[in-house]
């Protein structure tokens, strides 16, 4: 089976290694891992040109998390680290003091940008890096090879500008009102042939609990990715990332507020819309808390179905990955 999925971050990793422990059991190898094609399609809108080097959180934070080499504890980098070249640039007045970059974490990033600057697109660098851990199961694509950062407009003591989404995120915690989001050169960027490929190809394609603004949306944003989600034949079943009311991790009820968006799931299934009526989702997997959304889902057009949501290990991951499957076998794969 081929599976596409649209994801990023922690929400995106954590579903990404349930989907992997569940197809290791249904469709093993003998070595461990499955038969199956899994294509993740990351979010690049949180990369940035930092000290000379280009770093990408989500593809990193994805697949550190699928190696079994993250910080399990932070929940990015990875784990075992030390911080002694951070420390030096900021003492050189270098880079962001409170963006650190752990000395092996800094080796991925260093090998990235010299296999940039050969001339290698970022889809085959990632390839190249993604080797260095081969039993991943997971083959990671980022959805565009141009840079398209994200910037935040936010007004600070009365003075309106635009920040790179990482400060606003990280520095700032989200507090600073925002006006919205702008991907810098997303005009002239496209989807990737690789990830084009994985989405019409696919038997089916899952949208991660991922961030629905900065992750799965600057996803959407980029040219061809919302016609390839039209024109696939697969089922399109995606997972909420809201719980109860609740961002499940991270600043993501920020986000949604600052687009207009309410913190439901109903809020956000119906956000990302119906196949049928231009936008992307046939199917809408809600928490069991969620229930009472499923109707208005279904009077939109989008199937769904309450399932439990948390995901706290491999194993309770694979479950909702089964049901994720199940729901699009349901609809026809």
């Amino acid at each position: 089976m081929k599976i596409a999925v649209l994801a990023g971050g922690v929400g995106g990793a954590k579903f990404l290694r349930g989907l992997r422990h569940h197809l290791s059991i249904v469709h093993p190898d003998g070595d461990g891992g499955h038969t199956d094609e899994v294509s993740a399609i990351v979010n690049t809108g949180d990369d940035v040109w930092l000290t000379g080097l280009k770093v990408c959180p989500d593809l990193d934070s994805i697949m550190y998390s699928l190696a079994g080499a993250n910080d399990e504890v932070r929940g990015w980098g990875r784990a075992g680290e030390s911080e002694r070249v951070s420390a030096e640039l900021t003492a050189f007045g270098v880079g962001w003091p409170w963006f650190t970059l752990g000395d092996l974490d800094l080796g991925t990033h260093i090998a990235r940008s010299h296999l940039l600057r050969e001339g290698l697109r970022l889809t085959e660098a990632t390839e190249r890096i993604q080797a260095r851990w081969p039993s991943i199961g997971v083959r990671l694509l980022p959805v565009t090879d141009s840079d398209v950062p994200t910037f935040v407009s936010v007004t600070d003591d009365g003075v309106d500008t635009q920040i790179h989404f990482e400060e606003w995120w990280v520095k700032h915690r989200a507090n600073l009102p925002t006006r919205g989001f702008v991907q810098r050169g997303i005009e002239d960027s496209h989807i990737t042939p690789e990830a084009r490929d994985a989405i019409l190809e696919a038997d089916v394609v899952l949208i991660a609990p991922s961030n629905p603004v900065v992750s799965i949306g600057t996803t959407l944003d980029i040219p061809g990715v919302r016609e390839a989600l039209a024109e696939t034949r697969a089922p399109v079943v995606g997972v909420s990332p809201i719980i109860d009311g609740a961002a499940v991790r991270g600043m993501a009820a920020a986000c949604l507020t600052a687009i207009g968006v309410g913190v439901t799931a109903e809020a956000v299934g119906l956000h990302y819309g119906s196949r049928a009526s231009g936008g992307i989702l046939d199917a809408w997997l809600v928490d069991s808390t969620d229930a009472a959304a499923v109707p208005a889902l279904h009077g939109a057009g989008i199937r769904s179905r309450p399932v439990p949501l948390w995901m706290n290990d491999d194993e309770v991951s694979g479950v909702l990955a089964a049901a994720t499957l199940k729901t699009a076998r349901e609809l026809g794969v």
